[in-house]
């Protein structure tokens, strides 16, 4: 079987017409129905080029692998961001739905799965194709709510994200991340989103009871991994998306960088390679099989079935 694993440029258009840019690891061989292709799922402000290596990695591991950015990042930027129209909603029912249909129809009877860091694992909600998502691996999955911040960095947080952002995407029309050393450049509706997010994913937008419902919509098994350095993704805010999912068998795991012989891992941290042999694993070991290594770090914190009662409580030493 021959495999190519450097990431070819794909382009695809959305529902609305947009030109979506991304990358696509694929293998050529006949054992496509039992092959899976995993779409990676951005963080906000992060191109696809961040989760490279870690494409490869799965790549390596059987899987053919999508990475791509959504509309206003990256491959997918248009000339000029000011006035550029962007939100969430625009990158979860628009840019990431394409996607799925993408894959669908480029990939043919083959299992789709869904890694999605940060962002990424909210977007899978609103996208109307998400039916067709076998399993899924989030990190750090969550939205942005101040209040879910990590307590000993909230004010400074809530400083940069909530006040500086905003303030300097209202002078420039668009957000300079860039050239502030603040990840990449963003639309303002995204940053509109990000930093007026509410306790409710769905309270900014005017069709409120349709974006729960399509949240509902995943059946897919989700396995949810948060840091307990993680300043984004504590367990209030892993555990308030994951309420979304009522139809997924959902695992919350919690990982220390104790755990691995490391003093930090973060919000950014688990995608790096120096985790390839210590963390990428365990979200190999999820898509294949639906199941934890046996060798997996960390605590089990909760096990909960479709019907949304908790099937196993773990709290195993980290």
């Amino acid at each position: 079987m021959e495999v190519h694993c450097g990431g070819e440029p794909i382009r695809l258009q959305a529902a609305d017409g947009y030109a979506i840019g991304g990358f696509c690891w694929r293998h050529s061989g006949s054992d496509r129905s039992v092959r899976p292709v995993a779409i990676v799922n951005a963080a906000s402000s992060v191109r696809c080029r961040y989760y490279f290596r870690f494409a490869a990695f799965l790549c390596g591991r059987g899987f053919d692998v999508i990475a791509y950015d959504y509309r206003g990042i990256g491959e997918s930027r248009p000339a000029n961001l000011r006035g550029f129209r962007a939100s969430w909603l625009d990158w979860s029912r628009l840019d990431f739905d394409a996607v799925l249909r993408y894959a669908a129809r480029e990939f043919d009877g083959q299992p789709i799965d869904v890694v999605a860091h940060s962002i990424g694992g909210s977007l899978i909600g609103p996208a109307e194709s998400n039916r067709l998502i076998r399993r899924v691996f989030t990190v750090g999955a969550q939205y942005a709510y101040w209040r879910d911040y990590a307590a000993g960095q909230r004010l400074r947080m809530l400083a940069k994200w909530h006040v500086a952002m905003p303030l300097i995407t209202a002078a420039c029309g668009y957000f300079p991340g860039k050239r502030l050393g603040w990840l990449e450049d963003t639309p303002r509706g995204v940053v509109r989103d990000w930093t007026f997010s509410r306790e409710r994913f769905e309270a900014r937008y005017p069709d409120r009871q349709k974006v729960v419902q399509q949240f509902a919509a995943v059946t897919a098994p989700t396995l949810a991994v948060s840091l307990t350095d993680d300043e984004f993704g504590t367990v209030a805010a892993v555990e308030r998306l994951l309420a979304y999912f009522s139809r997924s068998p959902r695992t919350h795991l919690r990982i220390s960088p104790e755990a691995i012989g490391e003093a930090a891992i973060g919000h950014f941290g688990f995608f790096h390679s120096r985790f390839a042999e210590r963390l990428w694993p365990v979200a190999a070991e999820w898509l294949r099989f639906g199941r934890l290594p046996a060798d997996c770090p960390g605590a089990l914190l909760q096990s909960e079935g479709n019907d949304g009662k908790n099937t196993a409580q773990y709290h195993r030493a980290s």
